[in-house]
Order: C-alpha cells, then sequence, then structure tokens
C-alpha cells in the first residue's frame, strides 16, 4: 500500500497546485475517481469514500476493482467498460454493483469519460458515480420540478425574498393574464389590484414562520381586468431554503393556487337561497298572524330587508304618474319598517325617477350611482329623495288584479354589490305577497 501513500503525497508535493486540486476534488458533492491508462486509480476523493468506506490512502494505487471494490466474477468487466471510455467520444453511463469495505454491495451509477494527454492521446479516465437511489431521487425532483412547471393543474409561482415572482408556470401565467416570463421580477401589485395585501402577508408570514398548516382561499381581482371579476384561489404555501447552506436560508417562497371561483360562487348562491327561501318562510308565517293588512304588508317588507337592502321604501299610488309614501324603514339608525305619516302628499321624484321608470313599465327598475363617481353617491340619492348612503336602488311595482298599486324601493350603500337579475326576481317574490296584502287592505278600506 506504499504506492497509495506516494499517491497521495505525490499530489500534495506539486505545492499550491496541487493542494487547490486536492480540495476541489474532497469539495465535490458527487463521488470521483480516476484511472490511468493501465487502469490504476490515481484520485479518490471524499464522497468516493463515503458511499463505499475505502479510504483514499487505500484505493490511490489499486489497479481496477480487483480484490476490494467489487466481486473478482465482476471486476474485469467493471475496468473494461470503465477503460472503454478513453476511446469513446463523449460520456459513458453505466450501473454496477461495488463492494462497500464493510463487505456489503451498493448499487452505483457512473459516468465515465476519457482524459487526453498533453500530446492529445488517451491518457486515463475519470468517473463520477453515485448510489443509484439517490440518482433517482434526484431525478424524480429534478422531473418534479418540470411537471410543475409545464403540466400541474396547479398554478405555480416562485417567489424571492422580495416578493416578486422569480418562476412562474403556463397555468398560474394564464391565470395572472400575464406570460411567463413578463411576470417576472415585478411586483405582485403590478399584477393583483384587489387581494394583494392578503398574499403579500401570506408570503411574509412563510418566508418567517414556515408553512401555514393548511390551504388557504383569497379573494382576488386582477389588475387590467375589466370587468373586474373576483376570483378566489385556493392557496398552499412553501417556504423554499438552500439545500447546499448549513443554516436554512430563506431562498423565497413556492405559491401553489387553484381557481376555485365557481364552486365558492355556487355554494354562495346556495347559501342566499337557503336563507331568502327560510325568510319568505318566516315573513309568510309572520304576516298571517297580522289582523291589519298594512302591518302585514309592513311584516313581509321588514323580513326582505334583512340581509338583502340597507333601506327598504314602499309608495302607493295616487294616481298613474304620482306615488305617497305608505311605509319606510328609518333613515337614521338601523330599524324595522314603520309606515309614514305623510298625509297622502305625493313623493316629489323628479321626472325619469326610476321608481316612476317603474311605474311606467310595470317591471323591475335597476339603477346605481356608478362605480367612476363613488364620491358623488350622496349627491346621487339626494337628487332621487333617497337616504344619503344609498348608491344602489331596485324598484319592484307592487302588481294585484291587473293594477299596480304602488312600488317597492330597495336600497343599498356603496359597500354594497349592485342589485343583479337574481335579487330582481326574489324581490318580485316579495312584493306579489305585499302586493296581495296592500289589494286587501284597499279592498276592506272600501267596505
Amino acid at each position: 500500500m506504499s504506492a497509495a501513500g506516494s499517491g497521495t503525497a505525490e499530489r500534495r508535493a506539486e505545492g499550491p497546485g496541487g493542494d487547490l486540486l486536492a480540495a476541489l476534488l474532497d469539495g465535490m458533492d458527487a463521488a470521483l475517481c480516476a484511472f490511468d491508462a493501465d487502469g490504476t486509480v490515481t484520485h479518490w476523493n471524499r464522497e468516493a469514500e463515503r458511499i463505499l468506506g475505502w479510504p483514499a490512502e487505500q484505493a490511490v494505487g489499486r489497479r481496477g476493482f480487483a480484490g476490494w471494490a467489487a466481486r473478482p466474477a465482476d471486476a474485469d468487466e467493471v475496468l473494461g467498460r470503465l477503460m472503454a471510455a478513453m476511446h469513446a467520444p463523449g460520456r459513458q453511463v453505466h450501473e454496477f454493483a461495488l463492494l462497500r469495505k464493510d463487505g456489503g454491495r451498493v448499487l452505483v451509477r457512473t459516468q465515465s469519460a476519457g482524459v487526453r494527454g498533453a500530446d492529445g492521446q488517451p491518457a486515463g479516465v475519470y468517473c463520477a458515480f453515485s448510489e443509484v437511489h439517490a440518482q433517482i431521487d434526484l431525478e424524480r425532483s429534478i422531473a418534479l420540478s418540470e411537471a410543475l412547471f409545464e403540466d400541474a393543474s396547479w398554478g405555480v409561482v416562485l417567489v424571492d425574498v422580495d416578493l416578486r415572482p422569480a418562476v412562474v408556470n403556463a397555468r398560474a401565467a394564464r391565470a395572472l393574464g400575464t406570460g411567463r416570463t413578463t411576470a417576472l421580477g415585478r411586483p405582485l401589485g403590478e399584477l393583483i389590484a384587489q387581494g394583494v395585501e392578503e398574499v403579500e402577508g401570506a408570503l411574509q408570514h412563510v418566508l418567517a414562520e414556515g408553512a401555514p398548516p393548511g390551504l388557504a382561499e383569497m379573494w382576488v381581482t386582477l389588475r387590467g381586468d375589466g370587468e373586474e371579476r373576483r376570483r378566489c384561489w385556493r392557496s398552499g404555501f412553501l417556504r423554499l431554503a438552500s439545500p447546499l447552506a448549513e443554516e436554512p436560508v430563506p431562498l423565497g417562497v413556492g405559491w401553489l393556487f387553484q381557481d376555485v371561483t365557481e364552486a365558492r360562487l355556487a355554494e354562495q348562491e346556495a347559501d342566499r337561497l337557503r336563507f331568502r327561501s327560510s325568510q319568505l318562510h318566516r315573513a309568510g308565517a309572520a304576516a298571517a298572524e297580522c289582523e291589519d293588512p298594512m302591518e302585514a304588508a309592513t311584516v313581509l317588507l321588514d323580513f326582505a330587508v334583512a340581509g338583502f337592502a340597507d333601506h327598504a321604501l314602499l309608495d302607493v299610488t295616487a294616481d298613474e304618474r304620482r306615488l305617497v309614501r305608505a311605509a319606510a324603514t328609518p333613515t337614521g339608525a338601523p330599524g324595522p319598517v314603520a309606515p309614514v305619516a305623510g298625509g297622502g302628499v305625493p313623493v316629489p321624484y323628479p321626472d325619469g325617477h326610476p321608481a316612476l321608470q317603474a311605474l311606467a313599465r310595470t317591471g323591475p327598475v335597476r339603477a346605481s350611482a356608478g362605480a367612476g363617481r363613488p364620491h358623488a353617491a350622496g349627491e346621487w340619492a339626494a337628487e332621487r329623495r333617497w337616504p344619503g348612503d344609498a348608491a344602489h336602488a331596485l324598484c319592484i311595482p307592487l302588481r294585484s288584479r291587473g293594477r299596480t298599486l304602488g312600488i317597492a324601493t330597495f336600497l343599498r350603500s356603496a359597500s354594497r354589490p349592485p342589485f343583479e337579475r337574481p335579487d330582481a326576481v326574489y324581490a318580485e317574490t316579495v312584493t306579489t305577497r305585499l302586493a296581495a296584502s296592500l289589494d286587501l287592505a284597499e279592498a276592506l278600506r272600501g267596505r
């Protein structure tokens, strides 16, 4: 084994260059050995020692693996296939079963290539090898990364420590309404208009504390979306740390999300329908206990307002063009719908008022102050003789026995969404019962 010892000594005797080469070889993550043209081991690094258990002092200077790192039946074949790389172009990949110093067998995958001398002639072979299971684990990790960024059914965004996208897969790019490279390095606020604070807060928490135990659902609105549609993204987060550092060094956050907007909207609509159906049932039961039909009408309207609007107004017809206020919710503070003592004086609605439009059309009319001028909502409401916080209105004619008996007006503040077609359908269901109570009250007065 004097040759092995002298081989190591010779490398160190080369001076700083030899020390640098030895340090580089020993610092490599891959196991590496080299053979001269005769098949004698000339280099053996620490990772090779870790895998097979043989130190450099016992490996360098041996010819091939016979008698120590390979079974006798396999040694010649192993050396022959490795040395064949000396005369072949490129790298040669093989798998061999080698022997550990403790006698155990380990399957390794090798990449070998020829080494040329100063004269250009084959001078030997270098061989990098790793345990097959470790190589397979690495390949799986690479394959998983490739699949996530190409074919994943989830959007995947890698965010750096400055909370800027570093890698974006195809599905995430489509969800964000941008290209895969266009989004890189941009602040999230340039991509997300509403909800960006929640997203950035989650990312900062993951960087500081680690991944949360479960998934989170976040509602966002994308910048540049003319329809300003809210989207619900079910999100998971992973803190990324460098595997090469002694202390965990955060590299950023892996953000995986899936668009579940349709499912959440369907659930919300189902909950809304259940609540409204319950309100209608309770309203009908409460109204049935009222002796006065007008009281029953206010009870019905009061149940309809809950969870549906901020204010409700009940105007009855004085003639084809005029409406008289009969009941309303309080304007100063929340409270139940109550009769209004107006003395029969018509409400001074201006021409083109939504209530007058509904009266003329005998159909529902929706109106809003407009998204472009939220500061003018108070002025808009005042012009229409409505409470000052009203920003969205729904006017429904009260029809019974082929006649329009009045108008029910539902009002929402600017903090709530405008009335939509499903809201009008629900309101029409309420006002059908309301109109029946008004019709009964009128019939009783005429007796």
